[in-house]
């Protein structure tokens, strides 16, 4: 079964304030000192537990038969402060943090996809740091950490896809329905990237509705949430008007291996997108304009579909979707949060808003569920449930549409 690292509903952070997490555990090291951090097959040992604010340097030895790689997570489990990747068998690499007091986690990653290997906490005391370095060295960081969350989230949306299409093509309906709300949450939050690929989000992610009105074969994640939850007699479609039986036909056992067969396919052209040069030149070419704007796109995103509760409509699991869009959108301003504070008066205020924003709108989720641990069916909400949301998210929109302007003053 999936396992997800999710955002708390904790109060958002800025860059230099992020709270990391590290792996196994032995002695206090003195933040000069280097910390050994063992990547094998199996595990993530780090030769401390703990550590003193200000550099710290991870050298990490790859003692595994995969390539590998080593993260620096924030408290939330979620957001990453800090990576190195590609270590071959055999090889080591370093990673070079200035860490702030707090709590982190630290994970390897073999094989360079999925959920990774031998979390554990790590815990930095001390005094805070004063980040020092040039403002761009400092954008180009968030750029970086931009670059890595995408990529994570992507590597584990590959195997999380292969498990939910087996179930499917099995024919354990059960199963596979419990799946998909899971497997969505790591595309929300990155969905952005996807939708700037030409047709590849359409293949992926559009609804019924959206296929038809552009003559598309209709495939992907939304295709076989239908044949998962096949409608019933009285249903509409997502038109609110068509018979939602009309023309319907649960897909045979051959047809549900092609729609299998083709998201698994389609999610993998996502990951060798995300891990070619093609991205990381279009997130330099954006810089940090280009993570404020996800950030915003993906505030958008909710408002635009999952609060209609179109997006999911023949499961109702579109809280799981608004929940991720809003953690991928908190994540990219987690990381450009401290350019706009720095703006003045006027950035600090807006900054403050934000984050109000953001966690009114995270304690609202909560009241019905989470991420973790489900939430209720849409269908459950009521209209005045929605218009609370509503009112939400267009009360984190305004300041949040203010964002990149700010950041690049």
């Amino acid at each position: 079964m999936i396992a997800h690292r999710t955002l708390s509903a904790a109060t958002a952070l800025g860059l230099t304030a992020l709270v990391l997490a590290g792996c196994v555990a032995k002695a206090d090291v003195a933040a000069s000192d280097t910390l050994a951090v063992d990547s094998s097959d199996a595990d993530c040992a780090v030769s401390a537990s703990s550590a003193t604010s200000g550099t710290l340097a991870f050298e990490v030895t790859n003692s595994g038969a995969q390539v590998t790689e080593f993260y620096l997570l924030a408290s939330d489990g979620l957001r990453i402060v800090g990576e190195v990747e590609n270590i071959a068998p055999g090889a080591s690499r370093t990673l070079t943090v200035v860490a702030q007091p707090g709590d982190y986690f630290t994970l390897c990653k073999p094989g360079m996809i999925g959920e990774g290997v031998g979390r554990a906490a790590f815990t930095v005391g001390g005094d805070a740091v004063e980040v020092t370095g040039d403002d761009a060295e400092q954008k180009q960081q968030a750029v970086t950490l931009y670059a890595a969350f995408v990529k994570d989230q992507v590597e584990q949306l590959m195997p999380a896809v292969a498990e939910f299409t087996a179930e499917y093509t099995s024919g354990d309906d059960e199963t596979a329905r419990t799946l998909f709300p899971q497997v969505r949450a790591y595309y929300e939050r990155i969905e952005p990237v996807a939708e700037s690929l030409g047709d590849l989000d359409p293949k992926i992610d559009y609804r019924e509705v959206d296929a038809v009105a552009e003559g598309l074969d209709w495939t992907g994640f939304h295709r076989i949430e239908k044949d998962l939850w096949a409608p019933a007699a009285d249903a509409l479609n997502a038109d609110g008007v068509t018979p939602a039986w009309q023309d319907w036909v649960p897909s045979t056992t051959e047809e549900r291996q092609q729609y299998a067969d083709q998201l698994v396919s389609d999610i993998g052209e996502l990951n060798d997108y995300v891990h070619g040069d093609d991205f990381l030149t279009a997130l330099d070419e954006q810089g940090i304009a280009g993570i404020s704007n996800g950030a915003i796109a993906l505030l958008d995103e909710v408002a635009t579909g999952k609060i209609s509760g179109e997006e999911d409509w023949w499961s109702g699991t579109d809280l799981w979707d608004f929940a991720a869009n809003v953690e991928g959108s908190k994540m990219a301003y987690d990381l450009v949060r401290d350019f706009a504070a720095a703006a003045g008066s006027d950035g600090e205020a807006l900054v403050a808003e934000i984050d109000e924003g953001y966690a009114d709108l995270d304690a609202q989720l909560t009241t019905y569920g989470s991420l973790a641990d489900g939430f209720v069916n849409y269908s459950e909400l009521t209209d005045a449930d929605k218009r609370t949301l509503t009112d939400l998210i267009n009360a984190l929109a305004e300041p949040l549409s203010q964002l990149t302007s700010t950041v690049l003053s």
